[in-house]
């Protein structure tokens, strides 16, 4: 009985989570202060687990300083859409419709939505103000995901002191290379 009970309060306390993003994400929005940035889109990176993925799309905030940088790395394949182009073409539309359940957030920046066609993996690599902030919205986030993804494929990875465009540029900021289980968040090379 017990851990019902904590299970539903995690519940609870994502739900909250979640409800409360999507409140100040619409005050963001109406402020103009959350948009979509071609700068990205259409680069690709590729990993140290030998995966590439393409950006399609970019969310800012802007008007928001960033004091303790963080990177943020999450990884996800959803069965349903698996490999097929057709599917993610679908997808990524609808995909957006998850703005609200990250953009307000305390500590969001910014986030690159990344997918490979030829693997079904999507990754999201987020720029935060502040590691332990990251590790709030991750911990929510991949709770959402693990019942809907294909199990085992959900990873997430907060690096801090690190920004993102600068990890982009030159993936050593990150440090060394992690051991073989933990390759799938950092980059072999630079953002082509």
């Amino acid at each position: 009985m017990t851990g019902d009970r904590a299970t539903r309060r995690a519940v609870t306390r994502h739900a909250a989570a979640f409800a409360a993003s999507a409140w100040r994400t619409g005050r963001l929005a109406v402020r103009g202060d959350l948009r979509t940035a071609p700068e990205h889109v259409g680069h690709w990176l590729t990993f140290t687990d030998g995966t590439r993925s393409q950006v399609y799309r970019e969310t800012v905030r802007s008007h928001a300083a960033t004091r303790d940088p963080a990177l943020l790395v999450v990884a996800f394949e959803l069965p349903l859409v698996g490999t097929r182009a057709f599917f993610h073409t679908l997808f990524r539309p609808v995909s957006m419709v998850n703005t609200p359940l990250f953009a307000g957030f305390p500590g969001f920046r910014s986030k690159l939505w990344l997918t490979d066609l030829r693997t079904g993996v999507y990754r999201g690599v987020y720029q935060w103000d502040g590691p332990q902030r990251a590790d709030e919205y991750a911990v929510t986030l991949t709770a959402l995901l693990r019942p809907l993804c294909r199990r085992g494929s959900v990873s997430y990875h907060v690096h801090p002191e690190v920004w993102r465009d600068e990890f982009l540029r030159q993936p050593a900021v990150a440090g060394a290379s992690p051991g073989p289980g933990d390759r799938w968040w950092m980059l072999r090379e630079a953002m082509t």
